[in-house]
């Protein structure tokens, strides 16, 4: 059988750098391991820690293939991150000028959580610990 130790990164794409760059690291405050511009791909690479355990890479590339994420598309369907208090976050997200559902409860294990989306349009979701 084969034995996977953790998820290493999960990478995006996004349309706008500098856009995705602030949301990312500034308004959710992830913190930035790196950051590679790559001439021959005329592409930026951000390296992006999370809670000290995992890493998101964001990438730009020129004029990069829209992907729909509503009505849900095959596909990755969103990112969630664990946050202690869904609440909190919640009104946080808002504070940032930024839409966010309103909080429901996990029917099969009774936690709050919510959604919002990234400049992208990729749902984003915070799953209460």
């Amino acid at each position: 059988m084969l034995n996977l130790n953790r998820v290493h990164h999960i990478a995006i794409i996004c349309s706008d750098y500098e856009k995705s760059k602030r949301f990312y690291s500034e308004i959710l405050g992830l913190k930035i391991i790196r950051e590679v511009y790559r001439e021959a791909r005329k592409s930026y690479k951000l390296d992006l820690e999370v809670g000290n355990q995992y890493q998101i890479e964001l990438f730009s590339f020129p004029d990069p293939a829209a992907r729909p994420s509503r009505p849900e598309a095959a596909g990755l369907r969103h990112l969630a991150f664990e946050v202690d208090d869904v609440e909190t976050a919640s009104t946080y997200i808002k504070e940032q000028g930024i839409n966010i559902e309103p909080i429901r409860i996990d029917e099969f294990t009774g936690k709050r959580f919510t959604f919002f989306a990234d400049p992208d349009g990729l749902p984003i979701e915070f799953y209460e610990k």
